[in-house]
């Protein structure tokens, strides 16, 4: 017994540690991408350092989840490590950025198998479902840490050593977390040898890429109306369709679309959406809000709260799994984003910089956080756990394009607001033509805020929070319908998953 707690506390650790990595390596890469362009160029391309990684990660994370039920956990877990390290390893030795794009693909890749077989490797060992839940809350916790600490030990590693052991510090973890899970983990092999869905996962990658990139490049190099983004959109919604039809049809879906027949599960994965939209939304332009308009001297002290605080919220969440229903719980989390977002359209240039950072800790603590766990609980309770793999992959996959979406939509709400305050300084302030445009970008303020006039700077500050009070209006909009939302998925709670004899491949300790 002692021997079987031990490997159990090794596999906890790998997995811990396989996450850490994972979710360490964005913020990180963010800290020190001034060191990056410095050394090896880039400045026009340096956003594809981020949109390459996140490409890969959300579009790979349904197959990973989908191959680790039919082949095994184990396998692709070691699979994804082996990825990841591989290209941290060559993002460590890229030469411009170019290259540094293509091995962040590559890292991607391996994430987006890392963490949903993270969570369904505890699902699938624990039977007990509230010791899960505990345990999917701490390995929830462990992303909100690494938020916490990721622009830190970025900026310490590439002021000391270099940008490059940004990326090479990944090796160590990733390879104790390989190390220990291929010693400490056993499973059975599948008898039979299932179908892959070649066809869903080629039209998976193709309409997720598609809808990414649209909403990446729309309003910024292309526009809203012009052919390449009108075509992206398309080819989105003709992958999608096409996608659906093959699944539908599929001896072995990569998506199984009958686990969207349980409400619990639907609504969860809407709520992850919801979720992506207000985490992304505030990380985006909080940072913004607090240096253009409230004249901080840097962003860290505004989004360290809600990360700090969003670790108390995800373990807290594992906990009162057992005590209270998801309904009640989930309608909390969202009625507490309604709160949050009424408050985050009141602030003003004079808001007290103390009642932000209370804010911040509201969302972390109240609506980010305790879904990070909670919803890996519900959706893993509620399907077959033939199905635990593709399961953990969902919530992640929705809450990443939940991100993507409400970051998009929420630029364009604000740059919208922008346009007319600019018009109106320029015929306040007198300003020509050719710069109306420019005067009114919020970096062009933060850069020249001492050289601006004060009542040109104050008006600017003005517009600028006004704006970002505006696109607010997204997270009021998604955390109301996530409220009702959290009303219509039942009254179940945390309890033992059904057995089911035909599951393909079991996870155990050695």
């Amino acid at each position: 017994m002692a021997q079987r707690s031990q490997k159990t506390g090794l596999i906890l650790l790998s997995m811990a540690l396989g996450l850490l990595m994972a979710s360490l390596d964005n913020t990180i890469v963010s800290a020190c991408i001034n060191r990056v362009i410095e050394d090896i160029g880039g400045f026009e391309q340096f956003n594809w350092v981020f949109t390459a990684y996140m490409l890969a990660a959300t579009s790979t994370m349904l197959i990973f989840g989908k191959l680790s039920d039919l082949f095994g956990r184990k396998r692709f877990y070691l699979i994804g490590i082996g990825l990841f390290l591989i290209g941290s390893a060559l993002c460590g030795m890229a030469g411009n950025i170019q290259q540094l794009i293509w091995f962040r693909i590559l890292q991607g890749i391996g994430s987006g198998s890392v963490f949903p077989i993270s969570f369904s490797i505890i699902f699938t060992l624990f039977n007990d479902p509230k010791q899960a839940a505990k345990l999917s809350g701490v390995m929830g916790a462990v992303f909100g840490l690494s938020s916490v600490a990721g622009p830190q030990i970025g900026t310490l590693i590439s002021d000391q050593l270099s940008w490059r052991w940004c990326f090479y510090v990944n090796l160590p973890i990733g390879l104790a977390s390989f190390l220990v899970l291929l010693i400490a983990l056993k499973e059975s092999r599948a008898e039979r040898k299932p179908k892959i869905d070649y066809w869903g996962a080629l039209l998976l990658i193709v309409s997720t890429v598609s809808l990414m990139l649209a909403l990446e490049l729309g309003g910024k190099d292309y526009a809203w109306g012009s052919w390449q983004i009108v075509g992206l959109f398309v080819l989105a919604a003709l992958g999608t369709a096409a996608f659906l039809f093959v699944e539908s049809r599929a001896e072995e879906p990569m998506l199984p679309l009958p686990i969207f027949r349980s409400r619990l599960v639907l609504g969860t994965s809407i709520l992850c959406f919801c979720q992506g939209v207000i985490m992304f939304s505030a990380i985006t332009y909080l940072p913004i809000y607090a240096v253009a308009v409230l004249g901080r001297a840097n962003s860290n002290g505004i989004l360290t709260p809600m990360m700090a605080s969003l670790i108390c919220g995800a373990i807290l969440s594992g906990f009162l799994a057992g005590l209270f229903k998801f309904r009640t719980i989930m309608f909390v989390n969202m009625a507490l984003g309604v709160v949050a977002a009424i408050l985050l359209m009141s602030m003003t240039p004079s808001t007290p910089f103390w009642q932000v950072i209370g804010i911040m800790i509201l969302l972390g603590v109240g609506v980010v956080g305790p879904l990070m766990s909670l919803a890996q609980n519900a959706v893993a309770m509620s399907v077959d756990p033939k199905y635990i793999g593709i399961s953990s992959s969902v919530v992640g996959f929705w809450r990443n394009i939940g991100g993507i979406m409400g970051a998009s939509v929420m630029a364009v709400l604000v740059n919208d607001s922008l346009k007319s305050s600019a018009v109106e300084a320029g015929e306040k302030f007198s300003i020509p033509r050719d710069q109306v445009a420019q005067i009114a970008n919020p970096e062009n303020v933060i850069r020249a805020a001492d050289k601006l006039p004060p009542d040109l700077l104050a008006f600017l500050r003005d517009a600028i929070g006004s704006a970002i009070n505006h696109g607010f209006v997204l997270a009021l909009g998604v955390t109301i319908f996530g409220a009702l939302v959290a009303l219509t998925v039942g009254g179940a709670k945390l309890q033992a998953r059904p057995k089911d004899g035909e599951q393909p491949s079991v996870s155990h300790i050695a």
